[in-house]
């Protein structure tokens, strides 16, 4: 169908938070008959979300109970391993009346009489479980209220942080706001196309697709998207190409083929819990536009070894609302040309920065974002931040972990940007996180600390002692990590990077004096940490048990020899084909008296000898990689 017609404007998109009364609610979807269905849409630990489809006649029959107590499941279809038992596992899903809800249309499904598709009001919701809420939206509620109230009781015991911000008193401020924002990477290409490593490589190498013009089919589902996303009132600031992908060739019939290209889309910040729930809500509304123009879209973090991989950089800010009307940024310094930040801006980097092992694993999850998280793919490895070469010369340095974002023309924008998030993380755990993190900054260091001696303790090398931040460790770095420090000197300043998703949820265990800053105030509970780490295990013995093993056998057995006896073949064609076959015997095949890797994988996690198996991956890893390569040379040398 014309996403630009007339009846697309005029259809219903959102229905704001202000409206809400039952009468309201009703006389809204009356009107809008295209809206078929209501979906209370909560999430899971996972960060997927649940569907619960109402017809919107039944919605508006039993709306108050609706509204007030929830719909009922069994929780089968929720991931709170360890909470929603078998034995106990009835979970309420209950609507949040303080958040804007969404409309999402079955673009592909139309109503016959008024030829306009069929929109399901999509709400927000908590899941309640033995009377409490235990869900992804629910945890950042919490974390988020006691940011606020610490971020308030720290400006009235710390007066000089309001100095700081060109304010004379905490009795000025009203009320203190979080925003945030996110930037969405992702892959588009024609369906059933096989990927060209190599091309993908060489055009990003060659930075043919920076920033390039879109063209042809991806240029119209981009622009389409847009146009949706504005309709949404989602206020779009940019959409364009990314760093990966080829140029398409035209076929005879003047269609472009075989496309692989990555774009970014970009909207404005909003506080917490709607910049979360958009970047959920967007994420199936780009698929499903690109998908109506035959186009593939995926979210994966990794989904080409070799290329850039996709991310999904999270911006966290931080300001207050004054009693006149006006906003202030805690981040900014009065002085933005002689300050990199305030007191309370740099104790919440460094917060941030020292319990980052346990806000990792919230991070890098699944094995697709852990292989993002690779050297020399503009992803960062490292725990470590940067504030510009000068407090007047931002510098936004790219291979950091999380740094500082400034506007000299806009105080009011002053961020820190974590880099580190892909497409389908879980956010609002991530912010979640984070805001526990700036917490213990805010009362560990800059209660502690003049500004002068958090800029100079921030700055401090690896053999300096900290008052808050860990010695034998540096925290800063304005120079590309990967190319000024060896390997060895990055792991030695700035800590060892997990290298599987066992080896980061290992930080849960051993790192218990910062997981307890997580635990403060009950926002992650004993029970939720054991129920994520529990979620993530399996999904990660799955993966590994039913995905990367089984595709790297069908690999191994693509990789037959392509040489015989009577052709022109040279001594290294045979050493290579050597090399490659005891390869994929040493991979693949058992012996009666010898198990190969792929084997030896499988028996450890069904021993549940997780250590070994995930230094199996790694050395699974590494000999796949190996294999590739040698089959590319030896493919390269045959007539």
């Amino acid at each position: 169908m014309n996403l630009n017609n007339t009846q697309i404007k005029n259809l219903l998109f959102t229905i704001s938070k202000k409206n809400h009364s039952y009468r309201e609610i009703i006389n809204i979807l009356t009107n809008h008959t295209e809206v078929q269905f209501v979906s209370f849409v909560a999430i899971d630990f996972s960060g997927n979300g649940t569907d619960e489809k109402i017809p919107v006649s039944t919605f508006i029959e039993n709306i108050e109970n609706l509204l007030t107590v929830g719909v009922q499941t069994d929780g089968s279809s929720v991931v709170l391993q360890n909470i929603a038992t078998l034995d106990n596992a009835k979970v309420i899903i209950l609507p949040d009346l303080e958040v804007d809800w969404c409309v999402d249309y079955n673009f592909r499904n139309l109503l016959e009489d008024e030829q306009t598709p069929v929109g399901t009001l999509r709400i927000p919701s908590f899941l309640v479980h033995n009377g409490k809420k235990v869900c992804s939206r629910s945890i950042l509620q919490k974390a988020a209220l006691k940011l606020k109230e610490d971020s308030m009781k720290f400006l009235k015991e710390h007066p000089t942080i309001c100095e700081e911000m060109g304010m004379l008193s905490a009795d000025e401020v009203e009320s203190i706001n979080l925003t945030s924002a996110t930037e969405l990477e992702f892959w588009v290409q024609t369906p059933e196309d096989t990927v060209d490593v190599e091309k993908l490589s060489a055009s990003q190498r060659l930075k043919q697709q920076y920033w390039k013009r879109t063209d042809g089919i991806v240029r119209t589902a981009l622009e389409n998207t847009i146009y949706i996303m504005d309709l949404y009132g989602f206020d779009v600031e940019m959409g364009h190409k990314e760093v990966g992908g080829v140029t398409s060739p035209i076929s005879v019939t003047g269609k472009s083929e075989h496309i692989m290209e990555q774009l970014e889309i970009d909207w404005k910040y909003d506080d917490e819990i709607h910049t979360c729930d958009k970047e959920h809500f967007i994420r199936h509304l780009v698929k499903d536009i690109f998908h109506m123009h035959k186009l593939e879209v995926t979210f994966r973090a990794k989904p080409i070894e070799g290329v850039a991989g996709s991310g999904k950089h999270v911006h966290i800010g931080v300001s207050c609302k004054l009693k006149n009307g006006e906003r202030r940024n805690l981040f900014s310094h009065k002085d933005l040309t002689t300050r990199y930040t305030t007191s309370y801006g740099l104790s919440a980097l460094m917060g941030i920065l020292k319990n980052y092992e346990v806000i990792n694993p919230f991070v890098a999850w699944t094995n697709d974002s852990i292989n993002r998280l690779k050297p020399h793919f503009e992803a960062p490895i490292c725990i470590v931040s940067s504030l510009g070469i000068s407090p007047e010369i931002p510098s936004r340095n790219r291979s950091i972990l999380i740094g500082l974002i400034k506007d000299f023309s806009n105080s009011l924008a002053t961020r820190f940007e974590l880099r580190s998030p892909s497409p389908h993380n879980n956010v609002y755990l991530i912010l979640a996180s984070c805001y526990q993190a700036i917490r213990d900054g805010l009362w560990n260091a800059a209660m502690n600390m003049s500004l002068e001696q958090l800029e100079k303790e921030f700055s401090k090398n690896e053999k300096e002692d900290g008052i808050y931040l860990e010695q034998g460790r540096e925290y800063r770095s304005e120079k590309n990590i990967f190319e000024y420090y060896s390997e060895d000197e990055r792991y030695r300043k700035f800590g060892i990077p997990p290298k599987t998703v066992y080896e980061n949820l290992l930080h849960f265990q051993q790192f218990p004096d910062k997981l307890s800053v997580l635990k403060k105030d009950d926002i992650f509970t004993d029970e939720i940490i054991d129920s994520y780490a529990s979620s993530i295990l399996e999904k990660w013995v799955n993966q590994l048990s039913f995905h990367m093993i089984e595709n790297n056998m069908k690999v191994v057995r693509s990789f037959s020899i392509l040489h015989d006896n009577n052709q022109d073949i040279s001594d290294l064609d045979i050493v290579n084909w050597t090399k490659i076959n005891a390869l994929r015997w040493e991979l693949m095949k058992d012996s009666v008296d010898k198990k190969c890797l792929f084997s030896r994988i499988k028996n450890a996690l069904l021993e549940k000898n997780y250590s070994y198996a995930s230094d199996l991956q790694l050395e699974m890893d590494e000999k796949m990689a190996l294999l590739k390569t040698l089959y590319t040379s030896y493919q390269k040398n045959i007539f």
